[in-house]
């Protein structure tokens, strides 16, 4: 079990609380998909990802990237049972969909990215280990059922 401090639940909280899903979230999969193409492969269906333009004006990479940050609020609101939270997400990822555990690691470290500029100078180096903890047990616990 992760050790939480009280500093990092609020941080957590505060931020999941304060964002706006629907601007962060698809800005953090866009970057993904952008900046690490191979990623694009678990995304076929969703049409034209052929450059920056056109994944950045995607609506099913934007509706996709609010998903995946409404799935990150159930781990802030079970802080203290992500493991379980997310065991079928594991389940769905590894068994249904074989997406490659490390493009988890890869969308977090976009993530980070996305929250520091729109938090500007309040994105301090506490706050970022406090989301960076928080993002690696939420991929510990995805990538569970790889192990």
């Amino acid at each position: 079990m992760v050790e939480w401090t009280e500093f990092e639940r609020t941080t957590i909280t505060s931020i999941f609380a304060k964002i706006d899903y629907d601007k962060v979230g698809p800005k953090a999969l866009s970057r993904t998909l952008v900046v690490y193409p191979w990623t694009q492969r678990y995304f076929g269906n969703f049409g034209n990802l052929y450059n920056a333009a056109a994944i950045v004006g995607n609506k099913m990479v934007a509706a996709h990237g609010v998903v995946v940050i409404h799935g990150l609020e159930r781990g802030w609101k079970n802080m203290d049972n992500i493991r379980e939270t997310y065991s079928e997400l594991s389940h769905l990822h590894s068994e249904k969909l074989h997406v490659d555990p490390d493009n988890f690691k890869l969308f977090a470290e976009c993530l980070i990215i996305v929250l520091a500029a729109e938090m500007g100078s309040a994105f301090t180096a506490e706050v970022q280990g406090a989301c960076q903890k928080f993002l690696n047990v939420v991929m510990s616990a995805l990538g569970r059922q790889y192990h």
